[in-house]
């Protein structure tokens, strides 16, 4: 996996737009605190935001820009993937999930099941091993042919917002 030294072609300022999302999520002591967008890169134009349970049930921030970008273009989570704009980047605070402790579809699946449809995966953290402790979502993205890149600068302050709420 490729570690981008920001800022490049807004890379960080991307980051920073989906930590402001990771603020929105309640701190809870069982979950992270996180942010992510959709952004089709050609006109860095951001599709879709969203935070941890910022949608009804225990959902995931990534799961939450599916979920509310299929509402907006009124078709179904799986259908976005022939709508997505070719050159569609997913920017998350942390390291997409590959395991629910819950029992849901991870988030990796979901990124993989719209095939294609995100060419890469920007994080700004690696998940902290507090709940899955061999999380290698970023591994299983790259074995798919999904790009993933680690973008540098925020890394202290996108844990402490994904880790409030944590008794230690």
């Amino acid at each position: 996996m490729a570690t981008i030294e920001s800022p490049v072609h807004n890379h960080l300022d991307f980051m920073r737009k989906a930590l402001e999302q990771a603020r929105k999520s309640p701190a809870k002591p069982t979950n992270f605190r996180v942010g992510a967008l959709l952004v089709d890169s050609d006109t860095q134009t951001i599709l879709s935001t969203g935070y941890t349970l910022e949608c009804e049930g225990n959902t995931h921030a990534e799961q939450c820009c599916l979920i509310k970008l299929a509402f907006d273009r009124k078709v179904s989570v799986g259908d976005l993937a022939i709508m997505l704009p070719e050159n569609t980047v997913l920017y998350t605070t942390v390291e997409p999930c590959v395991l629910r402790l819950s029992g849901a579809k991870s988030c990796v699946d979901r990124i993989l099941n719209l095939g294609k449809a995100i060419k890469t995966v920007y994080v700004g953290l690696a998940e902290p091993a507090l709940f899955v402790s061999d999380n290698n979502g970023m591994c299983k993205l790259e074995d798919a042919g999904i790009k993933v890149a680690v973008i540098s600068g925020l890394e202290k302050e996108i844990l402490e917002v994904a880790t409030a709420g944590h008794t230690t």
